[in-house]
């Protein structure tokens, strides 16, 4: 993994697609904060530098700023809305406020098809995205015009002696429809990265990084069935082999059948040492009158590790713990703009670490999500188990409003079942984000058989998103929404309601706890 570029993160909302893009083009890359010194871009060695958008104006107090000499590497730059401004304010040209702010789709005429604009037909036009209110007035020595609107003299820019390009808009987001189209120029072209960035290469050299790290010691890693865990357990084992041991804690808050289905496909399919450990009658007896959302999940949390630390003294000599921990939590923890505050407790086993003096072993940190399912097929894990929707950790207690008890979960469970099946009956498993029923602490009164009822209530919750920041209900077919609701209320005894839930995500959450 020789060719990388570097993207510097001066706070835009887009940074990380900048980089899902230049991963789409095979090429490898990683996001940093715009407040890395000097010897750590020349010791990274990038390729290339993308400069990201910013919330900020380059005249504003506290601007971010980096060090000029960046532009004097031999290494080509891109700088994309506040990263051309911030080129062109540090290499002596002029950014001056915009007589009008430009939000949203505009048209950029081409002067030139080269660099980064290679694919395209020079005077022609393209729809891109704009989001800013400063503009260039003036270039700075060596640079010249390559594309502009009625707004923005100068919408791109470069100085082909050094590599270096300035776009006003932002191309890494959807709303540019070629925009894609020019980062992989950028890289491929201008950068001249050969794009072997493929999840066969990720398998071959991170497999050997593994081997390196572990030597002969012993991973232990926390199965939960869903995506990233199960990805890094088949990694890890392919790997290092039985130097490797799962554990699965059935916490009694699973959905139908996970943990057969998990043990099956882990022993007889990809034969992995596996500990299934039925710990379900000790998490409900520590959730008893517990009510307040926050809460639960500590509880889980502490019992999990308090069951998994025991189980691990049991194994004998462990020296590594196996995490599922994805790109996008290693980016927000190195942001330019810092953590985002907590909304709830992460369900993760973070604790794990520090209380069991374990070596972390991360081999999924570089990948976002959907390259982590890319990466569990091309080491021929079932497709079933690769579409996964996520389940969260607490799994059915953060969607059992109140207080959790085993009747509670049963028809919770049922419910849920229901859900699940008519959604992949309706061919929406793969277009929805998540799709889940929650049990909510209210009875109402209904008519059934004739005879006045006074039972539960499910809500139906689904959502679209693309990586769970944000989500928007989704627009499930009527017919659909009928089937479910006739489904759970004569089928799942002690309900008679059905209600769905249409807010989004900000400022709901996607699950209700």
């Amino acid at each position: 993994m020789n060719e990388r570029i570097l993207i510097l993160d001066f706070g835009s909302q887009y940074t990380q697609l900048i980089a899902r893009r230049v991963r789409e083009a095979h090429v490898y890359c990683e996001i940093h904060p715009c407040t890395v010194d000097l010897d750590f871009i020349k010791n990274f060695s990038p390729k290339g530098i993308i400069l990201s958008g910013s919330p900020y104006s380059v005249e504003q107090e506290g601007a971010p700023m980096i060090d000029p000499a960046v532009f004097d590497l031999g290494v080509p730059v891109l700088g994309i809305c506040y990263g051309m401004q911030l080129m062109t304010h540090l290499l002596g040209g002029r950014v001056a406020r915009a007589q009008h702010r430009e939000f949203g789709r505009a048209h950029i005429r081409l002067e030139e098809n080269t660099g980064i604009f290679t694919p395209f037909e020079a005077g022609g036009l393209q729809e891109v995205w704009m989001s800013h209110g400063d503009r260039i007035e003036g270039l700075p020595s060596g640079f010249e015009r390559l594309a502009w609107t009625d707004n923005s003299p100068y919408a791109a820019i470069h100085d082909p002696q050094r590599k270096l390009y300035g776009i006003q808009f932002h191309c890494e987001v959807v709303h540019s429809p070629r925009g894609a189209e020019m980062l992989t120029a950028f890289v491929r072209g201008v950068c001249g990265c050969e794009g072997d960035w493929t999840m066969a290469s990720f398998i071959e050299t991170s497999s050997a990084a593994i081997r390196e790290q572990v030597g002969q010691g012993h991973v232990i890693s926390a199965l939960s069935g869903g995506v990233d865990s199960s990805v890094v357990s088949v990694l890890i084992h392919k790997a290092i082999g039985d130097q490797l041991t799962c554990i699965f804690v059935d916490n009694g808050l699973l959905r139908t059948g996970e943990r057969d289905r998990v043990a099956t496909v882990f022993r007889e399919y990809f034969h992995i040492p596996l500990r299934v450990i039925d710990a379900a009658d000790l998490f409900l007896d520590r959730l008893k009158g517990v009510t307040d959302p926050e809460q639960k999940r500590k509880v889980i949390g502490r019992t999990f590790i308090e069951v998994f630390d025991q189980e691990a003294k049991d194994i004998g000599e462990v020296d590594f713990l196996a995490q599922g921990t994805l790109y996008p939590d290693v980016i927000e923890s190195i942001s330019f703009k810092g953590p985002s505050a907590t909304i709830k407790s992460h369900h993760n086993v973070g604790g794990l670490p520090e209380r069991m003096k374990l070596k972390l072993v991360e081999p999924v940190r570089e990948l976002f999500k959907d390259e982590v399912r890319e990466l569990g097929r091309e080491l021929g894990m079932p497709e079933e188990m690769i579409r996964r929707q996520p389940f969260p950790g607490p799994g059915l207690a953060i969607r059992c409003l109140g207080e959790v008890t085993a009747e509670k979960l049963a028809i919770l469970r049922q419910a849920d079942t229901i859900v699940l099946e008519e959604i992949k009956e309706a061919g929406l498993y793969d277009r929805v984000w998540q799709s889940f029923a929650v049990l909510l602490p209210v009875q109402s009164v209904g008519v059934m058989g004739d005879e006045r009822t006074y039972e539960q209530a499910i809500c139906l919750r689904a959502v679209e998103s693309v990586d769970g920041m944000t989500a928007d209900w989704a627009h499930l077919p009527y017919e659909v929404l009928a089937r479910i609701s006739s489904r759970v209320i004569n089928e799942v005894k002690g309900v008679n309601r059905m209600v769905y839930d249409i807010s989004s995500k900000p400022p709901a959450t996607i699950e209700w706890e």
